[in-house]
């Protein structure tokens, strides 16, 4: 497989409010997941380089921030961090994400339409805990919108090679499909999620004024 390598990577803006989500002609690419699944760190693998802040509380982003990314083929795109949605229970219907993160997805609270700007979503959970309501509600969600998801296993090296194997039957019984394993730490799955991000982004096409 071909690594895709990122010649630019920049942090645009966050976004506090609905008002504030951008309008421009790039693809967006959405990161989802619950408090603390390790968003930021995938994404500063990815980047190849540090964009998104970490931090080990749970909860810590509360706006979604933007970051354009030029990678050395393709056009480029927007890759949007989305508040994490750990802390809402028994919601339904979506209401599992930040309203923030509702409101991008769909404009605000009628559910009218889907962001046409979405190329494709990447939902991350983490492979220590697969089958986590939340998360089975999210993939149940986005996958009604006829959203193109990726679902991503994160922390995939704290568990031993038994536990990999056991999580990975979990998560494919759990979400009735399989989950891509990543760690950040040896870079295994990030050239495949790279490689899946390129094909939404290149079949995105930019939606009629």
């Amino acid at each position: 497989m071909t690594r895709v390598k990122v010649v630019a990577a920049e942090f645009v803006t966050s976004a506090a409010t609905a008002a504030d989500l951008l309008q421009t002609p790039l693809p967006e690419l959405a990161f989802a997941g619950r408090s603390n699944v390790g968003k930021s760190s995938l994404i500063n693998a990815l980047a190849g380089r540090t964009l998104a802040r970490t931090s080990a509380a749970p909860g810590k982003t509360r706006l979604a921030n933007y970051y354009r990314l030029q990678p050395d083929r393709g056009r480029p795109f927007h890759l949007v961090d989305l508040p994490g949605y750990g802390y809402a229970r028994g919601a339904k219907d979506g209401r599992a994400f930040e309203s923030l993160a509702h409101e991008y997805f769909f404009g605000g609270p009628k559910d009218t339409w889907l962001r046409p700007a979405i190329a494709g979503v990447v939902l991350l959970v983490d492979a220590r805990h697969p089958g986590l309501e939340t998360d089975i509600e999210a993939v149940r969600w986005l996958s009604a919108q006829a959203c193109a998801v990726q679902l991503v296993a994160t922390k995939a090296d704290k568990l031993s090679r038994a536990e990999r194997q056991r999580a990975a039957a979990a998560l494919a019984q759990a979400f009735g499909r399989a989950a891509l394993l990543t760690s950040v730490t040896s870079r295994e799955g990030i050239d495949e999620l790279w490689a899946w991000i390129a094909q939404q982004v290149e079949q995105w096409n930019q939606p009629r004024r």
